[in-house]
């Protein structure tokens, strides 16, 4: 039991994928305009190769530099989970850049790591990003590990324009106590505290990180980024106390969107709206031509490919998929 809990934390089921199934085709038409998706791959510290796209204009306007954001899926994610970010953001001439994180998806490593490797992977992405001369801003977006990644990585980087953090968990240790009555395994409280150290001492061993040291609560309150929280209401997994631990320490400027939901639901119109309206606000993206991008389409139903949720399920959506 215990070790399939360590598996739960750092080898959650893994996305298997085909990019040309699962993303967006690499020239696609949105809301009347043409778009085309890069495939690149990147290097991270540790010597993993990164799985990475970013979603552009086709053909990319001259002279005029557009803002980026940085999507950053969940445990049992992959940079699929990014195509409703895509519908949400390229109208508004924000471009879109996703990966997969080591460890997650077509990227290498063996394991996860909630988001503190994580942030020194989307390090190397927005290093790569401000070493292209056609991006002017950056902000990120991420979801249950994904907000984490951000919320660690933004502590350092006062540069990003603004995050948006869906489902973040404050404390792991916390989540990982929760997580024993959630799932309800039968042990007295002084040995679920002493089966969480020993967790600790393997998972640091394995995936090379210590679960004392993942605290957004700590970070949250030395971070000045404008920052949108968001948080289903009916989230077993994550509980929205977790975000609201976070919101009430969190030092920039702030807002917090509920709504109805549990933690892969997915998310409701009127959220995507506001993070629509969010990045606009932060990024300020060039208008470039209004025609026909005054109205984005319904985000739930992207032409079979299923978003919005699957990112931190026990089964993720590309295990059950695959044939």
């Amino acid at each position: 039991m215990i070790d399939q809990f360590i598996n739960f934390v750092i080898r959650p089921p893994r996305a298997d994928y085909n990019p040309e199934q699962y993303l967006w085709e690499r020239d696609f038409t949105l809301a009347g305009k043409s778009y085309k998706r890069q495939d690149l791959e990147l290097r991270n510290a540790r010597g993993h190769a990164l799985q990475c796209s970013h979603y552009v204009p086709s053909p990319f306007p001259e002279d005029t530099p557009l803002p980026c954001v940085i999507y950053c899926h969940g445990n049992s994610g992959c940079r699929a989970d990014a195509n409703e970010a895509a519908v949400i953001l390229l109208p508004s001439n924000i471009t879109v850049f996703t990966l997969d994180f080591s460890g997650s998806g077509l990227s290498d490593g063996d394991y996860v790591s909630l988001g503190w490797h994580e942030k020194d992977d989307l390090k190397v992405v927005v290093s790569y990003l401000r070493s292209n001369k056609l991006i002017s801003r950056i902000g990120l977006w991420g979801r249950s590990m994904g907000a984490v990644t951000g919320l660690l990585y933004g502590a350092e980087d006062p540069s990003i324009a603004g995050m948006v953090l869906d489902s973040a968990f404050s404390d792991l240790f916390d989540l990982m106590m929760e997580l024993v009555d959630v799932y309800k395994i039968r042990l007295p409280k002084f040995t679920v505290k002493v089966a969480v150290q020993y967790m600790r001492r393997v998972i640091q061993k394995k995936a090379k990180f210590d679960i004392m040291d993942l605290n957004c609560l700590k970070v949250a309150s030395k971070t000045f980024i404008p920052a949108l929280f968001g948080h289903g209401s009916e989230d077993k997994f994550i509980q929205p106390r977790h975000s609201d631990l976070i919101f009430n320490s969190y030092s920039g400027d702030k807002n917090i969107i509920k709504f109805d939901g549990d933690h892969n639901s997915s998310r409701p119109q009127f959220y995507y709206d506001s993070v629509s309206i969010f990045f606009f606000n932060v990024l300020h993206p060039p208008q470039i031509s209004s025609a026909n991008s005054s109205k984005v389409e319904k985000y739930y139903d992207l032409g079979g490919l299923k978003v919005g949720g699957g990112t931190d399920e026990v089964t993720s959506t590309y295990e059950n998929e695959r044939h």
